[in-house]
């Protein structure tokens, strides 16, 4: 069944700004939140159960905030009030199918993103709403689903690299980056089903290959769809002049955007593959047809003389002096495969056959 390309929001129509209302795929279990605190010296990492009770750390340190589903309002109201988040900021985070973007705010810069991964078994793109909330000494990380692609920032932070001696705005970064790459592993994935479809294609096309194609033109669309104004918030994000971001960080977040150059190129190439292997397809079933009239147009002509020969000799008139020889009979027999030996010689000269 193929997946909807627009989100249902007829429930929140005529709903007032600022109203907190999940958009998205619903969840029956709770929010998961987890802290991570650091600095030059040290890191803590934690789990809390009650977002209202934690607020922006002080003393230096960044405080990283991660919650795993924004199914719940409540959480995501108690979070907004403990970060005095805009009713807007709030309201977008709930509804899970914004398209990327960077609004500033007072104090701190909300961004929007897709997090993406293949699923190898159904053949499909997920894709995720991930916000972002860069504050002065905090990030504030909401997800829809468990599972993210931030186990190489973890990891950075707590083997004390150069990210720990980092302010918030190189957190935010590097979350940025995690994200990025890893458009190029399911790029990498949905290139090997592509090239294998375009050998079976070559090989043997069957209306199920053509079903295939239709398949991951659609996912193309949909990942271009989630990854096209990425750039723009990059470019914005790198270009535009922020007492959150540093200058020196504005250079890395140049090189994402070049990823996302990459990325966005990649998905062309691979949309255009697709149009070719669909005319491709459409080619190929267009000369197995013209084959098979080809060789029904060859047997008829071969018919043609031979059913008037023996239509002639097939009228009941008395006076036929041909039915009266003995040898008659095999003499038409002979001609008749005369002709016929006769029309596949000039056939195969003319390169017909």
């Amino acid at each position: 069944m193929a997946r909807k390309l627009v989100a249902k929001r007829s429930r929140k129509a005529g709903k007032a700004p600022g109203t907190l209302m999940h958009i998205g795929q619903p969840r029956d279990d709770l929010a998961a939140i987890r802290v991570i605190e650091y600095d030059a010296e040290g890191l803590d990492d934690r789990r809390i159960h009650d977002a209202g009770q934690y607020h922006e750390p002080n003393g230096g340190r960044v405080a990283w905030l991660n919650v795993d589903g924004v199914h719940q309002a409540d959480v995501i109201e108690a979070l907004g009030k403990g970060f005095k988040l805009h009713p807007l900021v709030m309201e977008d985070i709930l509804n899970t199918d914004q398209r990327p973007k960077v609004e500033d705010y007072d104090g701190y810069l909300y961004l929007v993103l897709r997090m993406l991964r293949f699923d190898e078994q159904e053949q499909q793109i997920h894709s995720e709403q991930l916000s972002l909330i860069l504050g002065q000494h905090f990030v504030l990380s909401l997800q829809e689903h468990p599972g993210d692609v931030f186990d190489g920032v973890r990891e950075r932070l707590r083997n004390g690299r150069r990210i720990r001696f980092m302010q918030a705005d190189y957190l935010g970064y590097a979350l940025l980056d995690a994200v990025v790459d890893h458009y190029f592993v399911v790029l990498e994935q949905l290139s090997e089903h592509i090239e294998r479809l375009e050998d079976e294609l070559i090989d043997n096309p069957t209306p199920t290959t053509l079903g295939r194609i239709h398949h991951f033109k659609r996912e193309m669309l949909l990942l271009r769809k989630s990854i096209w104004p990425l750039r723009e918030v990059l470019s914005r994000l790198s270009r535009d002049e922020s007492p959150l971001i540093s200058a020196e960080t504005r250079l890395f977040l140049r090189d994402v955007y070049d990823h996302t150059i990459h990325v966005l190129d990649t998905i062309d190439t691979l949309r255009e593959l697709l149009v070719g292997m669909l005319d491709l397809y459409l080619s190929s079933t267009s000369n197995r047809m013209n084959q098979v009239m080809k060789v029904l147009t060859i047997i008829a002509t071969l018919f043609m003389p031979l059913t008037f020969l023996a239509g002639v000799y097939g009228m009941n008139f008395e006076h036929m002096p041909e039915l009266a020889w003995p040898w008659a009979y095999p003499a038409v027999l002979v001609l008749m495969l005369m002709i016929a030996i006769g029309l596949l010689i000039a056939f195969r000269r003319r390169h017909w056959l």
